[in-house]
């Protein structure tokens, strides 16, 4: 059993929460990766926004992981929050070149920038974007609310076309829908941007379409939110375009029954999509009954 026609993944791996529902019970921290990878075929790669790995790390996370699995890394925040993408094009060549020894399993390169980043940076991003190796695919992530307007739009997916760069979708909606007096979900509202969701977005001719999407920890708050994406995901994976739709929760505790959730949703409606392989830590037990909100 394995995943097909999309890419579906987390914000991370490295989650001691996970061992006895999706890793092992016994799984050690050196075993979550390999474990990760035999259910889910992606993820986010978080950790490069914090730091860049040894060259020995990025060749033991192809070592561990099928020819199949995809890293969507981030570029480091001292390029994109604290440099701004001004003069950071030889650093950025660097950590690249850094993550050469994944080969094929790199995915799009997530350019993730600050709020702040808005209208009058653009330049420095196009700047960005056309001095970048060729050999890699890029998707950026656009967080200032003025970029988001009618008139900002077209003009935003004119530039990135001309750099024949990607956009990352981030939909927090589902986050904020339901009930929000737990602090884990305030905290999550506090930091995860509230943008809009331009739904026609999902007749982009990009070929990696990245949705990242950010729930409220009640299944049933998320199920409505997952069901709209269903349709355009199915119609992307259709078109052969190999989608990526990452799945986070407030605390991600519970990220794995959610992407387990999503792609149960997807399945319904396209079945080519294939079966979830069993999460390792639930062999013989029943697994809908250990689902809780955190």
């Amino acid at each position: 059993m394995a995943l097909q026609g999309y890419q579906l993944g987390l914000p991370m791996w490295g989650m001691r929460e996970w061992a006895g529902s999706l890793y092992s019970r016994d799984a050690r921290p050196a075993d979550f990766l390999e474990q990760y990878s035999r259910v889910f075929n992606s993820v986010e790669g978080n950790t490069t926004f914090y730091s860049v790995p040894s060259r020995e790390t990025v060749e033991r996370w192809a070592r561990v992981t099928p020819p199949s699995f995809r890293f969507c890394c981030k570029l480091p925040g001292s390029i994109t929050h604290e440099s701004r993408l001004q003069d950071a094009v030889p650093e950025t060549v660097a950590f690249l070149t850094r993550l050469e020894p994944l080969g094929a399993r790199l995915g799009p390169i997530q350019v993730q920038l600050p709020p702040s980043f808005g209208p009058r940076d653009m330049e420095f991003l196009e700047g960005f974007l056309r001095r970048l190796p060729s050999g890699f695919r890029y998707a950026v992530e656009l967080r200032h609310p003025t970029l988001f307007t009618e008139r900002a739009m077209p003009r935003v997916d004119a530039l990135l076309a001309r750099c024949n760069a990607g956009r990352v979708i981030l939909d927090s909606r589902a986050l904020r829908s339901g009930p929000g007096e737990h602090p884990e979900i305030q905290a999550a509202r506090h930091k995860k941007p509230d943008l809009p969701v331009r739904l026609p977005e999902v007749e982009t001719t990009e070929v990696e379409p990245i949705l990242r999407f950010i729930t409220h920890p009640d299944p049933e708050v998320t199920a409505p939110w997952i069901e709209e994406w269903v349709e355009p995901v199915a119609r992307w994976i259709e078109a052969g375009r190999s989608p990526y739709w990452f799945a986070h929760t407030p605390s991600n505790v519970k990220a794995p029954e959610l992407g387990r959730r999503i792609h149960e949703a997807l399945a319904r409606r396209l079945p080519t999509v294939g079966e979830m392989p069993p999460f390792l830590g639930e062999e013989g037990e029943d697994r809908h009954g250990q689902m809780g909100l955190f």
